[in-house]
């Protein structure tokens, strides 16, 4: 049997994080209903052929690159505080020290 694409993105995830691919995530779990089984992260993964928050994050990318800096997206709702970072796993690391503030 062939491994399944969301399958290995799991696994992936889960070991960028530290974490185990919880094989039975979902209802049918003991351990969590998570995709991944961590300590202190709840972590949902989810592959599609698109995302419209990954467009924005395309587009953004590019502007950053000529500036030769890290994209970064936050995403707010109104009547929502606070917001959602999203970076891609690769730069994630690169700013794990702290942001600049300019």
């Amino acid at each position: 049997m062939t491994n399944k694409a969301w399958k290995q993105r799991e696994r992936d995830v889960a070991s960028f994080f530290g974490g185990t691919r919880n094989a039975l995530s979902g209802g049918n779990s003991k351990v969590t209903r998570a995709d991944v089984i961590h300590n202190n992260l709840f972590i949902e993964c989810k592959l599609r052929a698109k995302h419209s928050a990954i467009k924005l994050w395309d587009d953004t990318a590019k502007l950053a690159k000529l500036e030769e800096k890290i994209p970064v997206i936050a995403l707010c709702e109104k009547n929502r505080a606070g917001f959602w970072i999203m970076v891609h796993s690769s730069d994630l690391t690169k700013i794990k020290g702290g942001t600049d503030g300019e």
